[in-house]
């Protein structure tokens, strides 16, 4: 981990100077990347185009942003000056860009609440994906941020039974409060790593959740998700494993069960709804989402850049201890 300076580029005629406020570290992600476990040959985004180029150390990384815009070049409409903006930028004090790649902030938000864009449209992703169906018995295995967005936009539905885990007492509190106010009929927070897990769970589930989402980074839960799933259920993976493995438990009841995982990543929107969805249509339902559920809550920490080596410390040696972690470049 290093912290580095360098000089900017001129502002070009359609482009906007932005002095960041805060971003939002995506610990999963950045995880797999500070601890090297991630693909070399894999393309680092396909759509985001500050990330292009692969995977390969030295990197600038991060992609949740948020800042004021400060200069504008001479074709740019003077209302996006002083905007509280949003834009898929890694972690820097100012960074230089086109306003086709800034997302101007509701005045309803804060610019901490705004860091939190890309988890939601992620979890507004999952949700799609996944079609949970009035009554449906859902189970969401990982409570970080990913997880506690989906399961927030859960609790809107009118679902039968949820239930969340995670292995943290933290985000299990965190996760429990959020469940209590709900629409869902019965919603319990479970510890993964309680010797009795997978008993509690079936119980409550009455047998297997119809619906689950495996988000929780950790590829051995993929055979949790497996064992928890009923007949013909539907198991939703939207955590990225990087260069984790881990044997998958195929020869046994899943072999007859019609199970259907489905690989689920924001990138892009599935097929079966492209025809009516795209992406403005999507970020527009995760504003709203973001207004209704309100996640700065789940700011844990907040670091200057200059602490950076330290922020990416902890998220590495007391997960435990973390939800969400930002850079506050104004203190």
């Amino acid at each position: 981990m290093e912290l580095y300076e360098e000089d900017l580029r001129v502002v070009g005629a359609d482009d906007v100077l932005v002095e960041t406020i805060c971003s939002a570290i995506s610990a999963g992600t950045e995880m797999l990347i500070y601890q090297g476990r991630f693909p070399r040959d894999l393309e680092t985004d396909s759509v985001i185009s500050s990330l292009r180029g692969g995977f390969k150390y030295p990197m600038s990384y991060g992609y949740a942003s948020v800042g004021v815009v400060r200069e504008l070049g001479k074709e740019v409409d003077k209302e996006w000056l002083n905007r509280m903006v949003f834009s898929f930028q890694p972690h820097a004090s100012h960074f230089i860009t086109n306003t086709e790649s800034l997302f101007p902030i509701p005045d309803s938000l804060s610019p901490q609440t705004a860091c939190f864009l890309p988890n939601m449209e992620t979890a507004v992703n999952l949700v799609q994906d996944g079609a949970p169906i009035l009554g449906e018995r859902v189970l969401v295995l990982g409570q970080g941020v990913v997880g506690l967005l989906t399961a927030s936009l859960l609790n809107e539905f009118p679902l039968d039974v949820l239930v969340t885990v995670d292995q943290f007492d933290l985000r299990c509190h965190m996760s429990r409060e959020q469940v209590q106010r709900s629409k869902v009929s019965h919603c319990e927070t479970l510890r993964s790593n309680s010797s009795d897990f997978r008993q509690q769970a079936l119980s409550i589930l009455q047998q297997g959740a119809d619906l689950t989402f495996e988000l929780s980074g950790n590829p051995a839960a993929l055979n949790e998700a497996i064992a928890l799933t009923r007949f013909h259920g539907r198991i939703v993976i939207g955590s990225w494993y990087g260069e984790k493995e881990m044997e998958i438990r195929l020869g046994g009841s899943f072999h007859r069960s019609r199970i259907k995982l489905l690989s689920s990543q924001v990138s892009t929107i599935s097929p079966d709804l492209s025809g009516r969805w795209d992406k403005s249509r999507r970020f527009d339902v995760a504003w709203k989402a973001l207004e209704r559920i309100k996640p700065e809550k789940w700011i844990t920490h907040r670091f200057a850049i200059e602490d950076a080596t330290e922020a990416y410390r902890m998220l590495d040696e007391n997960p435990q201890e973390t939800i969400q972690v930002i850079f506050d470049y104004m203190s």
